[in-house]
């Protein structure tokens, strides 16, 4: 379910397209199609439903923080790659900080979502980018 949320956190964030989030859905049912969520999600065609039915079926209690994390911060490198401008990604990493379930809000790499931007408004460029580079290779240390 990790993957899954991340997915529609990506996607209510328009940080993918609604056409990518259905191209990896139908390549992780093909994978998995006697997954009950991922054959609901396949059919569900109110995207907002199929966010909503994500967000309330996750198990937080049992949430696996280490792959969500490396799934989120492998899509969200991509994400800072491919941006031109640095202030228009932290106002995006911000709001996506906002999305997350509470019970990971306040750890890293995530806190980091919260105030990496701070830097930007002294006109500190390279310290923001610094805090966004070392959030995003996290999990690639461990």
């Amino acid at each position: 379910m990790e993957e899954l949320l991340v997915f529609v956190i990506l996607l209510y964030e328009k940080l993918i397209t609604e056409n990518e989030y259905n191209k990896w859905l139908d390549e992780l049912f093909s994978d998995n199609p006697e997954n009950a969520d991922l054959l609901y999600l396949e059919w569900e065609t109110d995207i907002k439903k199929a966010i909503i039915y994500v967000r309330t079926h996750c198990d937080y209690n049992n949430f696996d923080i280490e792959r969500f994390g490396k799934i989120l911060m492998g899509r969200l490198r991509e994400v800072y790659i491919n941006s031109s401008d640095i202030k228009c990604f932290a106002n995006r990493m911000y709001s996506l900080w906002e999305s997350l379930p509470g019970n990971i809000q306040d750890i890293e790499p995530f806190w980091a979502l919260s105030y990496a931007d701070d830097p930007l408004s002294w006109g500190d460029e390279e310290q923001a980018r610094s805090i966004y580079e070392e959030m995003l290779d996290y999990y690639l240390a461990i």
